[in-house]
């Protein structure tokens, strides 16, 4: 099989795909700090192929496993890296970020009233109207009709009381929830270092 270019990359480089389904674009690497955990689980914590490979010649990184894919240039050939491991070690944020995401997140992208996951919005618990803070202890995720329905009134005059109590989560809750969403595409060498959430076969 002859090498074939690879768009975008690294001048003088081409791709020599050892597999029909291969493809340069094809190949991310999974990043891991260096106590071997993903940077992020959602979104996952992945690199293009050219910056890992970038990383692996700045010797910020351990290559962890390959992919059969090998890029060439008139002076070296290597395997793509399909995952790699940080040198230096990150410390993980405590606090994360008050986003919209993050809430959908910590919700599991389900409305926090009727569990739909469809047209999801936002909800002020105690509304502002009446005093209600836009924080983690008084958002929850709702689906526009839930939404609407609510509107501007007290939890106790509709009878809508969110499902799971809004509060504000570790970094850890989030992860831990990230693993329920896995990608659609998971590449073999990864699982070893992935735990999703999957039900077990009876």
């Amino acid at each position: 099989m002859s090498p074939v270019p690879i768009s975008g990359g690294a001048a003088g480089l081409t791709a020599h795909v050892m597999h029909p389904m291969a493809s340069p674009d094809g190949c991310p690497a999974l990043v891991l700090n260096a106590d071997f955990r993903p940077l992020s689980y959602y979104p996952l914590s992945l690199w293009s192929w050219q910056d890992a490979i970038k990383a692996v010649f700045m010797d910020r990184v351990n290559i962890v496993s390959e992919y059969d894919t090998v890029v060439r240039s008139p002076s070296f050939n290597m395997k793509l890296p399909s995952v790699v491991s940080l040198k230096t070690y990150i410390k993980p944020s405590r606090t994360p970020a008050f986003t919209r995401f993050n809430v959908f997140l910590r919700d599991r992208f389900s409305c926090q009233y009727c569990a739909s996951r469809e047209d999801l919005t936002f909800d002020h618990v105690i509304p502002r109207s009446k005093g209600g803070l836009t924080t983690w202890e008084n958002v929850v995720a709702a689906c526009s009709p839930c939404n609407l329905r609510k509107g501007d009134k007290m939890p106790a005059t509709v009878d809508m009381f969110p499902m799971q109590k809004a509060y504000a989560p570790t970094v850890n809750d989030l992860h831990r929830n990230g693993k329920l969403f896995p990608p659609n595409y998971l590449h073999e060498s990864w699982l070893d270092y992935l735990y999703w959430d999957s039900e077990l076969e009876p």
